[in-house]
């Protein structure tokens, strides 16, 4: 893990979620090759954090008594329910299948048109677009079941 994500700070989080998430997977359903699926969800894991870590990067603070502790904007709470979401909204496209993920991504997020992801990975576009209405689909429902009750842009 180390020699394939250098730059990642704490690998130990990344073996534990990792064996949580192929326990919480086992139980859902049978795996075909535990180490396969432990080595793919680790590297997911791993992607997931560096991203995090390069939105939010931890930086290191001299002096305390200059950081303001209190933020007294009129939108924190809403800005910290926000934040939430989307986070749980990654979670929810990290369960995607991977190629409905791949597409997702490439649709919804990186906003690439339907035509060049279909041309990209040799598809049809009703292909693409039928993925896209399940990635919808699929992360409507993760965060309806995780009490999130605005639609899915």
């Amino acid at each position: 893990m180390r020699n394939s994500f250098p730059h990642l700070r704490d690998v130990d989080d990344v073996v534990q979620e990792s064996y949580l998430r192929l326990l919480k997977a086992r139980a859902s359903y049978p795996i075909q090759s535990g180490k396969a699926f432990l080595f793919t969800v680790a590297r997911n894991v791993a992607l997931n954090l560096l991203q995090r870590q390069k939105i939010s990067p931890l930086l290191p603070v001299a002096d305390l008594a200059a950081v303001a502790v209190i933020d007294d904007r009129a939108n924190v709470p809403e800005s910290a329910c926000t934040r939430e979401e989307i986070a749980l909204l990654a979670d929810g496209i990290e369960t995607l299948p991977p190629r409905c993920r791949e597409i997702f991504i490439l649709r919804r997020i990186k906003g690439v048109p339907q035509k060049e992801i279909a041309a990209l990975l040799g598809i049809s576009e009703q292909t693409v677009q039928v993925q896209v209405q399940r990635g919808v689909k699929q992360c409507a429902e993760f965060l309806r079941h995780r009490g999130v009750r605005r639609e899915v842009p």
